[in-house]
């Protein structure tokens, strides 16, 4: 009789462990899947987040939209991969570079559940969305938006790139330091706060640096196909370095309209003109000899940046560029943040948020944009941005 009662408690024991990792496993999926689980566990006893990033995928800017969106994905896909008790499930929104979309494209991502966001790409629809992730308490880490204006709303919004005001100092001192004596025109879109922000601290250090910048042309979205009157007037004043803290589309044309006038300044421009070498239908042979600032250049020889480069051409079949960079970083710095913070996946929304702000200005991330990047409470990312010289149809360090 005790040997019957014995087994018959054995085997119940046994149908409830069975039951139990099997309630488990039944949440989770391979490792190499990019929706893990369907709650905040998974099979190692570990949490599933959903990571939500939003950017333009189609429309004039979709160059940047989509290679945030590839190079978030690959770090999912790694870290999902590995033995990381974090895991993620990912989705990313299309919101053409407009901040009314792009709001929208947000409310989308938190109706699916999302828990943080790596995004918006953009500055203008950064800003739109910062304000309702402020109001909502949703923690927000743009990869590529660079106004100080996107980190304003509230204490939950980070950056992974630079700051506008950053690149404009940054800018001005390489030149100072590099290119003494030079003549310098500065042509900028004085609708966007982007161009207009990296403008303003560009000049301000110029005049700090002594340097001399003989003409300043303005442009607004309605006038970038014509640059012929600011080249004119660049050539005429004897600019012999034009400045360009603009986006790569208009510094296409620039660049084409300057080589058809006979006009071949040296052309200095910041990390939105990440871009140029792969946009369709330009002749990137323009684009020779132009010096940008960038945080990542995809000929670095460490095994880090080879290892992503790698894996982003297997997948997508092109050379990353800043933006998915700056992405792939970002997802490593939630992952990072997370662990900091404790988080688990059957966390709301808003007490992740409350979470990995208490740890956001103690972590430290190498990455490919970075080493040992950290953050001041303001959500300003510290790191520093190098330049770097197109040849032959890459990034090289001059």
């Amino acid at each position: 009789m005790k040997k019957k009662f014995f087994a018959l408690m054995m085997t119940m024991v046994m149908v409830l462990s069975l039951a139990a990792c099997g309630g488990k496993a039944e949440t989770s999926a391979p490792a190499d899947s990019n929706t893990p689980a369907q709650s905040g566990e998974t099979a190692e006893g570990g949490s599933t987040f959903k990571l939500g990033t939003i950017g333009p995928l189609t429309g004039d800017a979709a160059i940047y939209g989509q290679a945030v969106a590839n190079g978030a994905k690959i770090a999912v896909d790694e870290i999902n991969a590995s033995d990381s008790a974090i895991k993620f499930e990912f989705q990313s929104e299309d919101d053409v570079a407009d901040g009314e979309t792009s709001v929208n494209a947000y409310n989308t991502l938190m109706d699916w559940g999302m828990q943080v966001m790596v995004g918006p790409t953009t500055t203008g629809a950064s800003i739109a969305v910062a304000a309702k992730a402020a109001e909502e308490r949703t923690f927000m880490l743009t990869p590529s938006a660079s106004s100080t204006d996107v980190i304003a709303p509230g204490d939950n919004v980070f950056q992974v790139c630079f700051t506008d005001p950053n690149q404009g100092i940054a800018s001005a001192d390489y030149m100072a330091d590099n290119m003494s004596g030079a003549k310098i025109a500065v042509i900028y879109r004085n609708d966007d706060a982007y161009s207009q922000g990296i403008r303003d601290t560009f000049v301000s250090q110029s005049k700090a640096n002594n340097l001399e910048v003989v003409y300043e042309g303005t442009f607004t979205a309605d006038t970038a196909t014509d640059f012929s009157v600011q080249l004119t007037a660049a050539q005429a004043a004897g600019a012999d370095t034009v400045f360009l803290p603009i986006y790569y589309q208009p510094a296409s044309v620039i660049l084409t309209q300057a080589a058809a006038m006979n006009y071949a300044p040296t052309f200095f421009g910041v990390d939105g003109m990440d871009g140029i070498l792969t946009m369709e239908g330009f002749d990137t042979a323009l684009a020779e000899g132009v010096m940008l600032l960038t945080p990542f250049s995809a000929d670095a020889s460490d095994e880090r940046t080879q290892n992503f480069v790698k894996a982003y051409q297997a997948a997508y079949g092109e050379i990353p560029n800043q933006f998915a960079a700056d992405a792939y970083d970002g997802v490593y710095i939630v992952k990072a943040a997370l662990e900091a913070a404790g988080c688990t996946g059957d966390m709301s929304a808003t007490d992740i948020c409350e979470a990995l702000v208490g740890v956001m200005s103690t972590i430290s991330v190498d990455g490919l944009t970075g080493q040992g990047m950290t953050w001041a409470a303001t959500g300003e990312v510290s790191k520093a941005p190098m330049a770097v010289v197109i040849e032959n149809g890459t990034y090289v360090l001059p």
